[in-house]
């Protein structure tokens, strides 16, 4: 009896080991920046995409991808149709009616430069500069060496097809 205790002990106690990635909403992320600047990422998503589920899954569920976003990111879960109106600066940004089936906010419109599909990511530098959207589903290993590139400020001294010629990933 003691021996099954255990076991069932330390089966819970390892499967409470999963992470996740600390998801929160792009207001937070200003706010948490003004104290401690880190590098955003946002991930832009809808309620009717299969693939951005199919990421959250996968990807954002790998735990070296969770590791790394946790540590080197603030990150951004965004439905790009249905957040609630967000100010920067001195701009207000909302959902824009008239664009695509449901609206689109105009934050998602304007990172992603006009190009919207799902899912989307966005890279931004502790100053909220745009560094890069990339789209389209990624599996960890292909997830990597981008999160790198702007996680380990890689982009300041090498061009991206400059990496990419030697990276070495590690992510299973």
């Amino acid at each position: 009896m003691n021996k099954l205790f255990l076991f069932l002990l330390l089966l819970v106690s390892t499967g409470s080991s999963c992470q996740e990635i600390e998801w929160i909403s792009f207001s937070k992320a200003m706010e948490l920046n003004k104290i401690a600047p880190k590098k955003i990422f946002i991930d832009f998503y809808t309620d009717w995409c299969g693939w951005c589920k199919r990421m959250d899954a996968t990807t954002f569920a790998n735990q070296m991808v969770v590791q790394y976003m946790n540590e080197h990111f603030y990150a951004v879960k965004f439905n790009a149709e249905k957040e609630e109106p967000i100010a920067v600066g001195d701009s207000i940004y909302k959902i824009n009616t008239a664009a695509g089936r449901n609206g689109t906010h105009q934050l998602a419109i304007t990172l992603l430069n006009g190009k919207l599909s799902y899912p989307s990511f966005v890279f931004l530098d502790e100053k909220f500069n745009l560094l890069s959207p990339l789209q389209g589903f990624q599996t960890p290993d292909q997830f990597e060496a981008p999160l790198k590139y702007f996680g380990e400020n890689v982009y300041l001294r090498n061009s991206w097809a400059d990496y990419q010629k030697t990276f070495q990933g590690s992510f299973k």
